[in-house]
């Protein structure tokens, strides 16, 4: 494979021999085509139409501190009889939508990170399926990698945008109050209700959640970032004290 940058032009080797073929897309795309390393492609042919999906080698920005804070999110478990319904409807088209839907959320998380100067906090859901107890139709998408992909979509397209990203525990966020630090199962006295039996602070659960996601974010930012008698942050330290490849050229 090479490219005619210039004719926009892409030379191929086919079984058939090598053939020239015209390219376009998005100006994004075409941009990044143009101006990075290109690596590894695949073609594909979908719905008649063939795509030529390209990797690019993308210039890793500085991540920026969190000045203000962390955005939460909150990956909670819908179990509403109306969900129950959709999962069932949607069937072989629930991996499409699922990865539409988790690339669209990501996107709009990492910019509002981005546009208010925080980093980003998600709950770390390994052990999901053994922690969660859920509705016999919900095992399927817990057992997915629904919540693993949105983990990944955030974290690369933060990296990308040189956010801080941080994935903290997810013990007891939904039943810990933010306020006071009361935890207790009695502060979720319905599924969406969060009503603290300390303090008293009522709000959504999922919005109570996210709060304590942020708290989290916030302290599990420090302690990667924690200072050395080096004088360098923990994360940055381990990284320049690895020995160098020993596989790589002079």
């Amino acid at each position: 494979m090479s490219f005619n940058r210039d004719a926009r032009t892409v030379s191929l080797w086919t079984p058939t021999g090598r053939v020239t073929v015209s390219y376009t897309g998005r100006p994004e795309d075409l941009k990044a085509v143009d101006a990075l390393p290109v690596g590894e492609a695949d073609l594909i042919c979908r719905r008649g139409v063939w795509l030529l999906q390209v990797a690019v080698t993308l210039p890793k920005p500085v991540v920026r501190e969190p000045v203000h804070g962390f955005v939460g999110v909150d990956q909670g478990v819908a179990g509403t009889a109306a969900a129950r319904w959709v999962l069932r409807r949607l069937s072989g088209r629930e991996h499409r939508m699922m990865t539409d839907l988790n690339q669209r959320i990501s996107t709009f998380v990492v910019r509002e990170a981005e546009r208010t100067g925080r980093g980003i906090a998600l709950e770390d859901l390994q052990g999901i399926r053994a922690r969660v107890r859920a509705h016999r139709l919900q095992r399927r998408t817990l057992h997915s990698w629904a919540f693993a992909q949105q983990i990944t979509f955030t974290r690369y397209k933060a990296a990308r945008a040189g956010v801080a990203f941080v994935l903290v525990d997810p013990a007891y966020t939904s039943q810990a109050c933010p306020e006071c630090g009361c935890v207790a199962r009695a502060n979720r006295p319905a599924r969406g209700r969060f009503v603290c039996t300390r303090c008293g602070l009522a709000g959504h659960a999922d919005h109570i959640a996210a709060r304590n996601i942020a708290t989290r974010g916030i302290a599990g930012w420090a302690a990667i970032n924690q200072p050395h008698a080096t004088g360098l942050p923990s994360a940055r330290r381990d990284r320049e004290s690895k020995p160098p490849d020993s596989t790589s050229g002079s």
